[in-house]
């Protein structure tokens, strides 16, 4: 029997930290096993900056996710973002040995290889090297020069780049959490792989990740990724506006934004008040939903602006990059209410919300089939495509039910014997002094009390 490949990814967010262990069903969906989620601490803007709050906020996910499964998870696929992240376009080429001989995944190791040596910035990392279109003895638009014959093999590469001292942060805080870190992946990436169909990347497409701390980009066209970027703004942008355009504190603003907030002013009438309950005994605040849907409107425009000039720099005016398939929106800021009509009036691009549910087996909870949870699907994806045997079963504790009767047994008979042994005595020896009865009882009850102790810490 092919042992079942068990697969974990772990979204480390500027909001929240989400584990989520899953396998491939037979009809090759992906099957949840178990989630655990907890408020992120120790991330801002997508970077770890309080490792102390980081490893315990994992911790707590970890442990939730262990628990709903019954697996314990050995390591973990994670998601990279962070203002630090940018990505550069390069090309390279190797002159084989042997031009008589098919080209083979060797020869395309080697010159990913090459790329993965290229001089960086002080600092910077490479955390992707992905191949676009090859070119063989000067043939362009090659898909797949696996099979073919040729002497010089060259691509074009889409190269992501990081600070290594970011990544190694998050591996840092991944080990303390007493598993193993198989692998990173771009957030954009994965959750390009969680909500885009095939023929929507071949179309051309432009993926936007709203999440707490960063917006995520990544474009498609011709089924390859041409372009990836993060800016370094999020939901808690518009969290801290309304906190300080309301003058209420941070809890009560994220609540105003999930419940009423609206990315289109329009929608609200003047008379819509909603009543916020005052600090310690002070007067309720009455805030106007025209002003709070104003103050969403702002920022989210910026935002979009941000990421549509990033389209722009792509060549989305050029018609042979044109993406057809328009953008597709996720993430937790994809839940706002409007935002779908606010983008396709400031870009001119149809607009979709994209949901993981495509590849989620029919009988997911509905709460992971929210873009809230497009990036973890994705790692989890990631994670299977790898092969990563990522977590094991728990054994029962069968030590305890088998193990325990016996020496509960042993010790009702040793108690026995303890309480045979003093009815003797007292037959023996009818008179008896005070001291010795004393003794007798406080051994008896000492006994006990260490009998109670070990069935304490048996538990």
């Amino acid at each position: 029997m092919e042992k079942e490949n068990i697969a974990v990814g772990l979204d480390i967010g500027t909001t929240k930290i989400v584990a989520m262990i899953g396998k491939r069903n037979e009809y090759g969906k992906l099957e949840i096993l178990g989630v655990g989620k907890s408020k992120s601490l120790g991330v801002a803007r997508g970077v770890v900056n309080n490792i102390t709050q980081t490893i315990q906020s994992i911790q707590q996910a970890i442990a939730e996710a262990q628990n709903k499964s019954g697996y314990k998870i050995n390591n973990v696929v994670v998601g990279i973002a962070g203002q630090h992240i940018r990505s550069i376009q390069h090309s390279d080429y190797i002159i084989r040995t042997n031009a008589e001989e098919v080209i083979s995944n060797s020869d395309i190791d080697l010159l990913i290889g090459q790329v993965n040596k290229l001089a960086m910035l002080p600092g910077e990392e490479i955390i992707h090297v992905l191949p676009q279109e090859y070119k063989i003895d000067g043939q362009s638009d090659i898909k797949e020069p696996i099979g073919m014959y040729g002497g010089r093999l060259e691509s074009s590469f889409h190269v992501v780049v990081g600070q290594a001292s970011s990544i190694r942060n998050v591996a840092r805080c991944i080990q303390s959490s007493d598993i193993e870190l198989s692998g990173l992946t771009l957030e954009p990436l994965a959750s390009a792989n969680a909500v885009l169909s095939q023929e929507e990347k071949e179309a051309g497409v432009a993926l936007i990740d709203i999440g707490g701390g960063t917006t995520d980009l990544a474009i498609f066209k011709d089924g390859i990724i041409r372009h990836t970027a993060v800016i370094p703004f999020g939901g808690n942008v518009i969290t801290d506006d309304i906190k300080e355009g309301c003058s209420i504190i941070e809890k009560q603003a994220e609540l105003l934004k999930v419940k009423f907030g609206s990315a289109w002013p329009g929608e609200n009438k003047d008379n819509e008040i909603v009543s916020i309950p005052g600090l310690r005994g002070r007067e309720p605040k009455e805030i106007s939903l025209k002003n709070l849907s104003k103050i969403i409107h702002a920022r989210v425009v910026e935002i979009i602006e941000q990421v549509f000039t990033e389209i722009k720099d792509y060549g989305h005016d050029d018609p042979r990059k044109k993406l057809i398939a328009g953008i597709v929106l996720t993430g937790g800021g994809a839940q706002l209410k409007h935002i779908k009509q606010l983008v396709e009036y400031i870009t001119g691009m149809d607009t979709r919300i994209g949901y993981p549910n495509e590849h989620l087996a029919g009988n997911s909870d509905e709460e992971i089939s929210c873009p809230l949870y497009a990036t973890v699907v994705g790692l989890v994806m990631n994670s299977i495509e790898n092969k990563t045997q990522s977590a094991v079963k728990i054994e029962k504790h069968t030590e305890h039910t088998v193990a325990r009767p016996p020496k509960i047994e042993i010790i009702e008979e040793e108690i026995e014997e303890v309480i045979q042994d003093v009815k003797s005595q007292k037959a023996d020896k009818k008179q008896t002094d005070t001291h010795s009865n004393k003794k007798n009882f406080f051994d008896l009850s000492g006994y006990l009390g260490k009998i109670k102790e070990f069935l304490d810490n048996a538990e």
